[in-house]
């Protein structure tokens, strides 16, 4: 049997609009949960300002502050940006382990050359490792800013 027997012409004819704006209505859904759901490019976890503490002992800190850039595959940055600035070199960061590693030359309060290696590893917004140079060495944590 037809509708039109049981429903006169102007409801089938709203019927007809409701369910045209009921797909419609369902296919915005679809598309809005389906925007949701898509993976979103991982912010950067290195390229900012991290500052932080190093030292030899828990008890001897010394503040520090570092800018680090990474474009995904090259890392570079600055110890101390704002005085007495100490760039980084052969950094390297694997984005699978979080591990980290760079190296900086530096004078000491004589007046000699310095070498730090630096090796940590990055979780989250925080920086943890170690570095040494000569017979000294010691360790650091970071957070990013």
């Amino acid at each position: 049997m037809s509708e039109s027997r049981y429903f006169p012409k102007f409801l089938l004819e709203d019927i007809s609009q409701m369910k045209t704006l009921g797909l419609v209505c369902f296919f915005f859904c679809l598309a809005f949960a389906i925007s949701i759901a898509a993976p979103r490019p991982t912010a950067d976890p290195l390229s900012g300002t991290w500052t932080g503490d190093c030292g030899p002992s828990p008890t001897h800190r010394n503040q520090v502050t570092v800018e680090l850039k990474w474009d995904g595959k090259v890392l570079s940055g600055t110890v101390n940006p704002s005085s007495d600035k100490i760039a980084l070199q052969k950094c390297t960061f694997d984005a699978k382990t979080g591990a980290i590693h760079m190296e900086a030359d530096a004078k000491s309060r004589r007046g000699g050359d310095v070498h730090y290696v630096i090796d940590g590893n990055v979780e989250k917004n925080t920086m943890t490792g170690s570095w040494n140079h000569d017979a000294r060495k010691g360790d650091f944590k970071l957070t990013k800013q």
